[in-house]
């Protein structure tokens, strides 16, 4: 792991790789965890992960012989997705195991992520009672891709990137009502950061405790 990434996902995931036994393309996140968002082409895994072509696809070959991958072949590309839902377990168990046991975790959460105590976060059965009232207005605020690949129903798609542009022409409901915003995971700081812009312009606004990979594993209702 490299000590002077800032990206804290990446570190984080990083680190509870080693201490599962894996191995993590160095700079680029654990590929099931990326693959946890949308299925990709080796092209992407590659570009993604800064890595080479032939490096990202000898990973996905290998996580495809141990059977966490599957694939598709459109032309000349071939796409890789995780095998199902018992991946994504997995890679959860692990990141529990981390955080409970390894004192950098910690130390990275800590320093990353110290400001989430002062923003309010919401369940996902918090969301499901608020949009079963029609009182909230979810943001996806993950790159659009991932948004097509899947979504949490009735998510509007606002990458964190074009969120203040978003803001200038938004209906009057984001006014009117509360604003849930998610992303990719509890390592993922796109909500944190989408928050703390909707918050500093008067709106009222909460991130989701998870991101969207655990929605879906949890059963709920998704869009693609």
């Amino acid at each position: 792991m490299d000590p002077q990434d800032p990206d804290p996902a990446r570190r984080l995931l990083a680190r509870n790789a080693q201490r599962a036994g894996l191995n993590p393309i160095p700079k680029g996140p654990l590929i099931p965890a990326l693959l946890a968002q949308a299925e990709r082409s080796v092209e992407e895994v590659a570009s993604r992960t800064g890595v080479s072509v032939a490096v990202a696809s000898q990973h996905l070959r290998n996580l495809r012989a141990a059977g966490m991958l599957m694939t598709r072949r459109e032309a000349q590309r071939v796409y890789y997705r995780l095998a199902d839902e018992s991946v994504f377990e997995a890679l959860r168990a692990v990141r529990s195991v981390g955080e409970r046991r390894l004192a950098e975790v910690e130390r990275l959460i800590r320093a990353y992520l110290h400001e989430r105590d002062s923003m309010r976060a919401v369940s996902a059965r918090e969301l499901l009672e608020l949009l079963r009232e029609d009182a909230a207005v979810v943001l996806d605020v993950r790159p659009e891709e991932e948004y097509r690949a899947g979504h949490i129903a009735g998510a509007r798609s606002v990458p964190l990137e074009r969120l203040e542009e978003y803001l200038c022409d938004a209906p009057e409901e984001i006014r009117e009502k509360q604003i849930v915003a998610y992303c990719r995971g509890p390592y993922c700081v796109f909500s944190d950061e989408a928050v703390r812009l909707l918050t500093g312009k008067g709106y009222r606004a909460s991130r989701l405790l998870e991101g969207f990979p655990e929605w879906r594993a949890a059963g709920l209702p998704v869009e693609e």
